[in-house]
């Protein structure tokens, strides 16, 4: 199979699992997903499966990320903050949609090969930091959209006070060991508005700085 059957089969799968905004179907399609995935794992690039990553940590399954986009509803003029960001994939798809992109990552090490690839794609709206996430990034504040890669047991005070009235913020909330849920949640005048999205399992947000190279 070529790259462009498998592209066309990767875009299928996507539609195919609810993924059906054009503008976050393009983005998909233009930012090739290999690159972010080292090593033994890069063949498996356009497969939909979570796969391994450096830090013990993984890269979310593309039909995942798609919707998780979806959900945020970026528009070209919003500045969005994403909590974990892994192998920098999401941040480089929420490239294509945003105005500009922060993301941070307690893995110094995973910051800096996700930079290396930003670098390599010319994604010149992103900029990456090290980073304890769940503070979120007060100097950058506040964002119109973000979103976290990582489940907490509740959505953390400090990004919900980083979220402009009209925003979305979109996160796994749950323990790590057990069944978490999709969260979107819309600042409004009045206060904050929750809807359950879908049943997800992601690694567990955790607090501070990891001690890593």
């Amino acid at each position: 199979m070529d790259d462009a059957e498998r592209k066309m089969q990767f875009l299928y799968a996507l539609r195919s699992r609810g993924v059906t905004n054009n503008s976050v179907l393009t983005a998909m399609e233009k930012i090739d997903r290999a690159p972010f995935i080292k090593g033994y794992f890069a063949e498996r690039a356009y497969e939909d499966m979570p796969l391994p990553i450096a830090c013990g940590q993984t890269i979310s399954q593309p039909s995942v990320v798609g919707l998780m986009t979806q959900a945020l509803e970026v528009t070209p003029r919003d500045t969005v903050l994403e909590v974990g960001t892994g192998s920098g994939y999401q941040a480089a798809i929420l490239s294509q949609l945003a105005r500009r992109v922060y993301t941070v990552d307690r893995h110094q090490r995973l910051v800096r090969e996700a930079r290396e690839v930003f670098d390599d794609l010319g994604l010149t709206n992103v900029t990456a930091f090290t980073a304890d996430g769940s503070f979120g990034l007060p100097d950058q504040a506040p964002f119109d959209r973000i979103l976290v890669t990582a489940a907490a047991e509740d959505p953390p005070g400090p990004l919900l006070a980083q979220l402009k009235v009209g925003g979305i913020m979109v996160l796994p909330v749950g323990q790590s060991d057990t069944v978490q849920h999709l969260i979107r949640v819309r600042r409004t005048p009045d206060g904050l508005e929750y809807d359950e999205l879908r049943p997800v399992r992601f690694v567990p947000l955790i607090e501070g700085v990891a001690r890593d190279a």
